[in-house]
């Protein structure tokens, strides 16, 4: 059974690679270039997984999380922050803000997908 991931992410690159390495495991990817976006494909996708960018426009990702956490149907579904804020407290923040887990941008080709499918097991 493939699985769904929401990738909410505005950088082409960065939607591109994430995208390339997942479903070259077998996932499907869904994606949304800012906040609101991903939070509406969220409620009718339904994803098993959301990974989320910190730095969005329109809303940051620390309130695109609280919106989703919100919402009955998403407060079970994974979300893993995927960003390159790497200051001290910036992982404490995602945490507060809902996220599930936190991945450092630049992503490693290598260890990406085994990172995150450590919220899906």
């Amino acid at each position: 059974m493939s699985r769904n991931i929401l990738l909410i992410e505005d950088n082409e690159q960065n939607r591109y690679l994430a995208t390339f390495l997942l479903e070259q495991r077998g996932y499907r990817i869904a994606w949304a270039s800012d906040g609101p976006a991903g939070i509406a494909m969220a409620r009718s996708e339904t994803p098993d997984l959301i990974l989320l960018d910190i730095q969005l426009p329109l809303m940051s990702g620390y309130e695109v999380a609280r919106a989703l956490r919100a919402l009955h149907s998403l407060r079970k579904t994974p979300i893993v922050a995927v960003t390159s804020y790497a200051m001290s407290g910036d992982r404490e923040r995602c945490l507060a803000a809902g996220c599930d887990g936190y991945i450092e941008k630049p992503i490693d080709p290598e260890t990406f997908v085994t990172e995150i499918e450590r919220f899906l097991n």
